[in-house]
Protein backbone atom coordinates (compact mmCIF):
# COMPACT_ATOMS: atom_id res chain seq x y z
CA UNK A 1 0.00 0.00 0.00
CA UNK A 2 1.86 3.39 -1.16
CA UNK A 3 1.42 6.02 1.54
CA UNK A 4 3.98 8.78 1.65
CA UNK A 5 5.36 9.33 5.18
CA UNK A 6 7.79 11.78 5.81
CA UNK A 7 10.29 10.47 8.44
CA UNK A 8 12.91 12.33 10.69
CA UNK A 9 16.32 11.38 9.91
CA UNK A 10 17.02 10.81 13.62
CA UNK A 11 14.39 9.35 16.30
CA UNK A 12 14.98 7.67 19.72
CA UNK A 13 14.06 3.96 19.99
CA UNK A 14 13.55 1.35 22.40
CA UNK A 15 15.32 -1.88 21.79
CA UNK A 16 13.14 -4.42 23.39
CA UNK A 17 14.15 -8.41 23.10
CA UNK A 18 11.53 -10.75 21.29
CA UNK A 19 10.06 -7.99 19.46
CA UNK A 20 9.35 -7.47 15.87
CA UNK A 21 7.11 -4.12 15.36
CA UNK A 22 5.48 -4.17 11.74
CA UNK A 23 3.79 -1.07 10.07
CA UNK A 24 0.26 -0.52 10.65
CA UNK A 25 0.40 -2.73 13.92
CA UNK A 26 -0.60 -1.20 16.91
CA UNK A 27 1.77 -1.91 19.97
CA UNK A 28 1.02 -1.10 23.74
CA UNK A 29 4.06 -0.34 25.95
CA UNK A 30 4.28 0.63 29.41
CA UNK A 31 7.08 3.53 30.20
CA UNK A 32 8.61 2.93 33.46
CA UNK A 33 12.17 2.95 32.95
CA UNK A 34 14.08 6.54 33.22
CA UNK A 35 15.27 6.83 30.12
CA UNK A 36 12.13 5.84 28.09
CA UNK A 37 10.17 8.41 30.48
CA UNK A 38 12.62 11.08 29.19
CA UNK A 39 12.44 10.00 25.81
CA UNK A 40 8.45 9.70 25.78
CA UNK A 41 8.30 13.18 27.68
CA UNK A 42 10.82 14.87 24.85
CA UNK A 43 8.64 12.69 21.75
CA UNK A 44 5.31 13.73 23.11
CA UNK A 45 6.96 17.48 22.88
CA UNK A 46 7.58 17.24 19.42
CA UNK A 47 6.57 14.62 16.52
CA UNK A 48 5.25 11.62 18.66
CA UNK A 49 7.39 9.18 16.70
CA UNK A 50 9.95 7.11 17.95
CA UNK A 51 11.26 3.64 16.76
CA UNK A 52 10.85 -0.47 18.24
CA UNK A 53 14.06 -2.17 17.10
CA UNK A 54 14.12 -6.32 18.31
CA UNK A 55 17.56 -6.89 20.57
CA UNK A 56 19.89 -8.84 18.54
CA UNK A 57 20.67 -11.27 20.81
CA UNK A 58 23.81 -12.75 18.89
CA UNK A 59 25.58 -9.73 19.29
CA UNK A 60 25.04 -9.26 22.88
CA UNK A 61 28.82 -10.15 23.57
CA UNK A 62 29.60 -7.11 21.04
CA UNK A 63 27.57 -4.33 22.32
CA UNK A 64 25.32 -2.64 24.67
CA UNK A 65 21.77 -3.65 23.23
CA UNK A 66 22.33 -4.79 19.90
CA UNK A 67 19.61 -3.37 17.58
CA UNK A 68 18.26 -5.52 14.57
CA UNK A 69 19.26 -3.42 11.70
CA UNK A 70 16.17 -3.48 10.61
CA UNK A 71 13.52 -1.52 12.73
CA UNK A 72 9.90 0.01 12.93
CA UNK A 73 9.03 3.43 12.98
CA UNK A 74 5.85 4.38 15.11
CA UNK A 75 3.92 7.20 16.14
CA UNK A 76 1.79 7.59 19.71
CA UNK A 77 -1.99 7.57 18.93
CA UNK A 78 -2.70 7.47 22.67
CA UNK A 79 -0.65 8.05 25.93
CA UNK A 80 -2.04 7.88 29.74
CA UNK A 81 0.52 8.70 32.38
CA UNK A 82 -0.29 6.88 35.70
CA UNK A 83 0.39 8.79 39.21
CA UNK A 84 4.10 7.23 39.55
CA UNK A 85 5.45 9.01 36.62
CA UNK A 86 5.29 5.41 34.40
CA UNK A 87 2.92 5.58 31.21
CA UNK A 88 0.83 3.23 28.87
CA UNK A 89 1.12 4.31 25.11
CA UNK A 90 -0.11 2.93 21.74
CA UNK A 91 2.29 2.99 19.40
CA UNK A 92 1.10 2.86 16.01
CA UNK A 93 3.43 1.42 13.33
CA UNK A 94 4.74 4.20 10.28
CA UNK A 95 7.23 2.58 7.81
CA UNK A 96 10.39 -0.29 8.52
CA UNK A 97 13.53 1.22 8.51
CA UNK A 98 17.38 0.45 8.17
CA UNK A 99 19.23 1.34 11.36
CA UNK A 100 21.84 3.41 9.99
CA UNK A 101 23.64 4.63 12.87
CA UNK A 102 23.56 4.65 16.64
CA UNK A 103 23.70 8.38 17.54
CA UNK A 104 23.69 8.75 21.39
CA UNK A 105 22.91 6.57 23.91
CA UNK A 106 21.96 9.06 26.55
CA UNK A 107 20.07 9.90 28.01
CA UNK A 108 18.25 7.83 25.24
CA UNK A 109 19.41 5.99 22.57
CA UNK A 110 19.13 7.93 19.56
CA UNK A 111 19.48 6.31 15.71
CA UNK A 112 19.57 7.83 12.27
CA UNK A 113 17.35 5.70 10.13
CA UNK A 114 16.61 5.62 6.70
CA UNK A 115 12.96 4.61 5.19
CA UNK A 116 12.77 0.88 3.16
CA UNK A 117 10.55 1.39 1.03
CA UNK A 118 8.66 -2.34 -0.08
CA UNK A 119 8.49 -4.19 -3.34
CA UNK A 120 5.83 -6.33 -4.83
CA UNK A 121 8.10 -9.10 -6.18
CA UNK A 122 4.89 -10.04 -8.51
CA UNK A 123 2.06 -8.68 -10.28
CA UNK A 124 -1.25 -7.30 -8.50
CA UNK A 125 -3.00 -9.72 -9.60
CA UNK A 126 -0.39 -12.94 -8.29
CA UNK A 127 0.00 -11.19 -4.95
CA UNK A 128 -4.10 -11.20 -3.98
CA UNK A 129 -4.22 -14.64 -5.19
CA UNK A 130 -1.09 -15.62 -2.67
CA UNK A 131 -3.05 -12.98 0.00
CA UNK A 132 -6.12 -14.74 -0.49
CA UNK A 133 -4.38 -18.50 0.27
CA UNK A 134 -2.74 -17.12 3.01
CA UNK A 135 -6.05 -16.19 4.61
CA UNK A 136 -7.52 -19.54 4.12
CA UNK A 137 -4.28 -21.27 5.49
CA UNK A 138 -5.11 -18.96 8.65
CA UNK A 139 -8.59 -19.64 8.64
CA UNK A 140 -8.07 -23.26 9.00
CA UNK A 141 -5.69 -22.55 11.70
CA UNK A 142 -8.10 -21.53 13.88
CA UNK A 143 -10.46 -23.92 13.27
CA UNK A 144 -8.36 -26.60 14.32
CA UNK A 145 -8.10 -24.51 17.47
CA UNK A 146 -4.58 -22.32 16.56
CA UNK A 147 -3.88 -19.42 19.08
CA UNK A 148 -5.49 -16.24 18.04
CA UNK A 149 -8.92 -14.30 18.50
CA UNK A 150 -11.57 -15.19 15.87
CA UNK A 151 -12.32 -11.45 15.75
CA UNK A 152 -8.98 -10.77 14.43
CA UNK A 153 -9.07 -13.41 11.63
CA UNK A 154 -12.13 -11.53 10.44
CA UNK A 155 -10.92 -8.46 10.50
CA UNK A 156 -7.75 -9.49 8.62
CA UNK A 157 -9.87 -11.24 6.19
CA UNK A 158 -11.43 -8.25 5.32
CA UNK A 159 -8.30 -6.37 4.57
CA UNK A 160 -7.57 -6.46 0.78
CA UNK A 161 -3.95 -5.05 0.20
CA UNK A 162 -1.84 -8.21 0.61
CA UNK A 163 1.63 -6.14 2.13
CA UNK A 164 -0.51 -4.93 4.84
CA UNK A 165 -2.64 -8.05 5.37
CA UNK A 166 0.66 -10.11 5.65
CA UNK A 167 2.42 -7.47 8.08
CA UNK A 168 -0.44 -7.54 10.39
CA UNK A 169 -1.04 -11.03 10.44
CA UNK A 170 2.33 -11.36 11.07
CA UNK A 171 2.77 -9.18 13.75
CA UNK A 172 -0.49 -10.19 15.68
CA UNK A 173 -0.71 -14.05 14.95
CA UNK A 174 2.89 -15.38 14.30
CA UNK A 175 4.78 -16.76 17.88
CA UNK A 176 8.03 -17.70 16.16
CA UNK A 177 10.23 -14.47 16.86
CA UNK A 178 13.00 -15.37 14.46
CA UNK A 179 10.59 -15.78 11.63
CA UNK A 180 8.67 -12.79 12.61
CA UNK A 181 12.07 -10.67 12.43
CA UNK A 182 12.76 -12.13 8.96
CA UNK A 183 9.56 -11.40 7.87
CA UNK A 184 10.27 -7.77 9.05
CA UNK A 185 13.48 -7.74 7.19
CA UNK A 186 12.25 -9.33 3.77
CA UNK A 187 10.88 -6.44 1.34
CA UNK A 188 9.48 -8.55 -1.45
CA UNK A 189 5.57 -8.59 -0.60
CA UNK A 190 5.81 -11.76 -2.35
CA UNK A 191 8.06 -13.49 -0.26
CA UNK A 192 6.99 -12.06 2.88
CA UNK A 193 3.03 -13.71 2.24
CA UNK A 194 5.31 -17.30 1.36
CA UNK A 195 6.94 -17.36 4.43
CA UNK A 196 4.18 -16.68 6.67
CA UNK A 197 2.24 -19.15 4.14
CA UNK A 198 4.73 -22.07 4.87
CA UNK A 199 4.37 -21.35 8.89
CA UNK A 200 1.03 -21.51 8.63
CA UNK A 201 1.21 -24.59 6.55
CA UNK A 202 3.47 -26.27 9.16
CA UNK A 203 1.11 -24.95 11.79
CA UNK A 204 -2.25 -26.41 10.32
CA UNK A 205 -0.21 -29.89 10.06
CA UNK A 206 0.79 -30.14 13.52
CA UNK A 207 -2.81 -29.07 14.91
CA UNK A 208 -3.94 -32.07 12.67
CA UNK A 209 -1.94 -34.37 13.69
CA UNK A 210 -2.79 -33.28 17.23
CA UNK A 211 -6.33 -34.20 16.77
CA UNK A 212 -5.85 -37.34 15.13
CA UNK A 213 -3.46 -38.39 18.17
CA UNK A 214 -5.58 -37.10 20.78
CA UNK A 215 -9.10 -38.73 19.32
CA UNK A 216 -11.75 -37.90 21.66
CA UNK A 217 -9.87 -37.19 24.66
CA UNK A 218 -10.14 -34.09 26.42
CA UNK A 219 -7.09 -31.93 26.04
CA UNK A 220 -5.90 -32.25 29.33
CA UNK A 221 -6.05 -36.07 28.99
CA UNK A 222 -4.15 -36.16 25.88
CA UNK A 223 -1.06 -37.55 27.73
CA UNK A 224 -3.19 -40.48 27.99
CA UNK A 225 -3.64 -41.67 24.81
Amino acid sequence: MEIEIFLPEEVAVMTLPGVAFFPQALLPLHIFEPRYRRMLRDILDSHRIFAVAGLDASRKAQSFEPPYRVATVGVVRACQEREDGTSNLLLQGLARVEVSEILSEEPYRRIRIRALPSAPGASEEENARLRDRLSRLLGTRLRLGGEGPSELTKFLRSIDDPETFVDLATFNLCSDARLKQRILETLDIRQRIELLSEWARREVESLRLRKTLQGRLADEDISNN
